[in-house]
């Protein structure tokens, strides 16, 4: 089973240059300990909780100090972007980490994002379709046209080619109804996330996914990771009470994202949205405990990550630290140490 990190949020009062050195302590670590991969968010315009603007560049500086650990992007915004530079750059990185790059793709659910750039949201779709096709066309490093409703390209050769053949392993994130089915159609590996959803929800919505992917004859089985908060501690009650307020400050921040999403073409059915946000919205700590996280002593945490690896068909978690920036560097760092060194183990 798979085990990486989720790296985005910054520590709450950290300055900018602490932020970055976090990220890449973290890595150091990650390395050391035997985590398999970081993977790194992608966050603009919101100076209070993440510096990661430019995940690739990040994933660069992490190749270059690492000789083991994997690096990877959950998830790189392809809307926001030409498609052509995403592919040279990601290219590049697989070469500089020597076939150690992990392409995570998604649209995001940030709406101002799409607002600041000046990219319609309603296009977002339409628009990432358009350059996950590109992207790969180009990765075959032959010459290429390609004409389509957002992106002309003419005659272009994309270099380098990738490190890894065909291309580095692609990873889509899914969370609307419709992304499931299309993701198993392509045949493409998925991330998964509890934030505005149920288990319940996430078992109904995995199933048309893992139909699409042998309707369409793909080899293999399909492949699904959790991004999830985990916290582990010596104690239960530590384990329980030292993540409160972070965990409290996240969710605050997630219901606003959500509620900000509602209506807006593109974003899916607004009593969705408005559902989904009030759920969130009416969380008690209970409720998080029992129903979005993974807190626990390492005996916990490995039976409740089990449990949904069994729940979900799960072959791979990606383990938040720190959501809402609020949990201290020796706590988090402790924390890590803890799964690396006896949780994980138990899960491979």
């Amino acid at each position: 089973m798979h085990v990486g990190i989720f790296v985005e949020e910054m520590r709450q009062g950290a300055n900018q240059p602490a932020a970055f050195r976090d990220v890449f302590e973290l890595a150091d670590r990650a390395e050391a300990w035997g985590i398999d991969c970081v993977w790194l968010g992608e966050i603009h315009f919101t100076p209070t909780r993440s510096v990661i603007s430019a995940s690739l560049q990040v994933a660069s500086a992490i190749a270059s100090r690492t000789k083991r650990l994997h690096v990877g992007t959950a998830v790189q915004v392809l809307p926001l972007n030409h498609p052509l530079r995403i592919a040279e750059e990601v290219a590049t990185v697989d070469h500089i980490s020597q076939g150690r790059f992990e392409f995570g793709i998604g649209r995001s659910g940030v709406v101002r994002t799409y607002d600041v750039y000046g990219v319609p949201y309603a296009e977002s779709q339409a628009r990432f379709r358009e350059a996950l096709e590109i992207i790969r066309l180009g990765w075959k490093g032959e010459p290429f046209s390609y004409q389509g409703q957002f992106y002309r390209v003419d005659n272009a050769t994309v270099v380098p080619r990738p490190y890894q053949v065909p291309h580095p392993p692609i990873r889509m994130a899914t969370t609307s109804d419709e992304t499931f089915a299309l993701a198993g159609r392509q045949g493409l590996p998925i991330f998964i996330g509890l934030r505005t959803t149920e288990i319940s929800d996430l078992q109904v919505q995995l199933a048309p996914y893992r139909q699409a992917w042998r309707e369409a004859g793909h080899p293999g089985e399909p492949s699904v990771y959790l991004r999830i908060p985990v916290y582990v501690s010596p104690t239960a009650e530590g384990a329980r009470e030292e993540p409160r307020a972070s965990m409290s400050a996240f969710f605050a921040r997630q219901t606003d994202l959500a509620r900000a999403a509602v209506g807006r073409a593109g974003a899916g059915p607004a009593d969705r949205r408005r559902m989904q946000a009030e759920r969130m919205a009416g969380l008690t700590y209970e409720d998080v405990l029992a129903r979005k996280v993974v807190f626990g002593t390492a005996e916990g945490v490995i039976d409740r990550l089990k449990q949904l690896r069994g729940e979900l068909g799960l072959d791979g978690i990606v383990a938040e630290l720190n959501p809402g920036g609020l949990i201290p560097p020796e706590l988090e760092t402790r924390s890590l140490q803890i799964l690396a060194r006896e949780v994980v183990p138990a899960l491979r």
